[in-house]
């Protein structure tokens, strides 16, 4: 189930569109109209960005009054990231034992980034 909702993130964030409207709403909430203003499409076109958003759990709108304000859902940010922090984790790791083997290759007892980052320091 979560990896179907982290698709459908992921598939919502694919359109620029939709990726300016959640950074837009990550600074205040806002009503589709005024979410509508900057660009030129109809109010319409922007309400089926809303509920691409809304269905893949990153938005979700409240009634106040007349306006019904759409608000940003960060706790999804979390999932996005720890899934994406996982898979830093295991590449980080490979780099690291690719580091160790190339170093062991040279009789260097240390990973080759430490050598080069004393190099870039000495120059």
């Amino acid at each position: 189930m979560v990896d179907d909702q982290l698709s459908r993130v992921f598939a919502a964030l694919a359109d620029p569109t939709r990726r300016d409207i959640v950074a837009r709403l990550a600074v205040s909430d806002a009503t589709v109209g005024e979410l509508a203003d900057p660009y030129d499409v109809s109010v319409q076109a922007v309400s089926k960005h809303i509920k691409v958003l809304t269905d893949a759990g990153l938005v979700s709108q409240s009634k106040d009054a007349q306006r019904r304000p759409c608000h940003l859902e960060a706790d999804v940010f979390d999932l996005m990231t720890k899934w994406i922090a996982r898979y830093r984790q295991q590449a980080q790791a490979r780099y690291e034992r690719l580091d160790a083997v190339l170093a062991e290759m040279r009789g260097d007892d240390r990973p080759s980034h430490h050598r080069h980052l004393e190099q870039g320091a000495a120059s």
